[in-house]
């Protein structure tokens, strides 16, 4: 087993890419390229950069990735909501998902804070 599937972030953001998964299998047919496939691609971005970052050696390197995941992480929630705005889901499947995201925010806020004093450290 390698490093980053003991965090608890990780195993959330893959639990966020199945429900993205799942409910972006019934937006239009003509957002195959559009929409579904850039929030989909912004939702695996979250786990694969939590990922990666677990491989470099510096904490500041680490930080860096934390902060891309964190990035994408938003770029999630912005799709999301214009998804809501399209009524391509629901206000109740944007709540669930919106507390998904603000979970794993925290979370990857505190994993960076760590990563960051690691760096300082004499």
């Amino acid at each position: 087993m390698f490093s980053f599937e003991n965090l608890d972030v990780w195993k959330k953001s893959k639990e966020l890419n199945k429900i993205i998964y799942s409910i972006s299998l019934s937006f239009p047919s003509n957002e195959q390229f559009g929409l579904t496939s850039q929030l989909r691609r912004a939702s695996i971005s979250v786990s694969l950069n939590i990922a990666e970052g677990t491989s470099r050696f510096s904490s500041k390197e680490q930080a860096r990735f934390t902060e891309i995941a964190y990035s994408s992480l938003m770029e999630v929630l912005s799709a999301i909501i214009i998804a809501n705005d399209l009524e391509y889901i629901t206000k109740d499947e944007l709540g669930t998902i919106r507390k998904r995201i603000e979970e794993i925010s925290r979370m990857l806020s505190g994993l960076r804070s760590a990563q960051l004093k690691q760096n300082h450290k004499p």
